[in-house]
């Protein structure tokens, strides 16, 4: 049976669905947006300092679940620019250094303005 994840050190969820479900052995998170948990407000500064932001986020509900960054499988990545795609790959690899699988693209617009989101799929 499906488990949700939930934590307030990582943003709520900003409309109908869970942070995190935990089943079958993996966790499947929610796509990550650089908002401070804190305070609800997005990280200001750039997709360097938005893709911290967001792993941050990532990380806690890793934690939250029993899982962490080396336990990641999978991520998609969303960029609101292809031309960050340098920028936002130093600070993932600075967290995904096991090199999960990946897929990484520009869409048109992103949840709240932001210039990224991330979502991952991790052993529990």
């Amino acid at each position: 049976m499906p488990n949700k994840i939930s934590t307030e050190a990582a943003p709520a969820a900003i409309g109908p669905y869970s942070q995190a479900i935990v089943c079958g052995g993996f966790l499947f998170t929610s796509g990550q947006i650089p908002l401070d948990p804190a305070t609800g407000s997005v990280s200001e500064g750039g997709i360097a300092a938005q893709a911290e932001q967001s792993m941050k986020n990532v990380g806690a509900i890793l934690a939250a679940a029993g899982s962490d960054f080396t336990r990641v499988v999978k991520t998609t990545c969303f960029l609101a620019d292809i031309r960050d795609f340098a920028a936002f790959n130093e600070v993932y690899a600075k967290y995904f250094v096991s090199n999960p699988a990946r897929s990484c693209v520009a869409v048109r617009d992103l949840p709240k303005g932001v210039l990224c989101e991330v979502e991952v799929i991790a052993e529990v």
